[in-house]
């Protein structure tokens, strides 16, 4: 099993973490094959999923260490429990509940704490929080991360909801340590349709966008 700097490593090169809200547990296992096989490596399932934490479970026997598996939409302490006695390899909530960090860091496994404002932020950092997870990030855009990150330079931070192709490089030089990628990478039409290929070349696009972004 990774430790967890290896896996804070994984999560952040080259920084696209898929945010897969699946519709049903069965397309757990082929959308991950489909996002490895663009090159994704970290893949985090939300709670919202029915069967989430089964899913995990199945598929991480299936994909071993070619990629890191996660659980998303954490809200409370015995999901949080649950989802690493599922084997989850890193956790995120949508919320700053800091009472999630020391279970997680017990099982020496990162958690990344939502926030919004620069309080919730620092809030989330001072508990602990591996990650600060900027939600929902939309309506924010790469400009607040950057004044967020001036006065504030040691956070780690990771937007997530409206992150797509066309802002992702400028989100990743604005500082960000990595991105949450929802439904502009694995989209319902993508589920509904099982078209995993077409899910494979977006995974490809988004992981050769961020390395750009990373070397300009």
């Amino acid at each position: 099993m990774s430790s967890k700097p290896e896996i804070i490593s994984l999560l952040t090169n080259p920084g696209i973490i898929a945010v897969v809200r699946a519709q049903k547990a069965e397309q757990v296992p082929p959308v991950s094959e489909a996002l490895i096989a663009g090159g994704i490596l970290a893949i985090e399932i939300t709670m919202t999923t029915p069967g989430a934490l089964a899913a995990i479970r199945g598929v991480r026997d299936q994909i071993g260490d070619r990629a890191l598996l996660g659980v998303g939409t954490v809200l409370e302490a015995q999901t949080c429990r649950a989802a690493l006695q599922a084997g989850a390899q890193f956790l995120v909530t949508p919320i700053c509940r800091t009472e999630l960090v020391a279970i997680a860091h017990a099982a020496n496994c990162p958690i990344m704490l939502g926030a919004y404002t620069p309080t919730e932020a620092q809030v989330a950092h001072e508990a602990g929080a591996d990650f600060v997870k900027i939600f929902p990030a939309d309506s924010l855009g790469p400009a607040y991360i950057k004044a967020l990150r001036a006065p504030l330079p040691h956070l780690r931070l990771v937007p997530t909801g409206g992150v797509d192709l066309h802002n992702l490089a400028d989100f990743l030089q604005a500082g960000c340590a990595a991105v949450g990628v929802g439904s502009s990478l694995v989209s319902a039409k993508i589920l509904q349709e099982a078209n995993w290929p077409e899910l494979t070349r977006r995974s490809h696009e988004f992981v050769e966008s961020a390395k750009a972004a990373r070397k300009a």
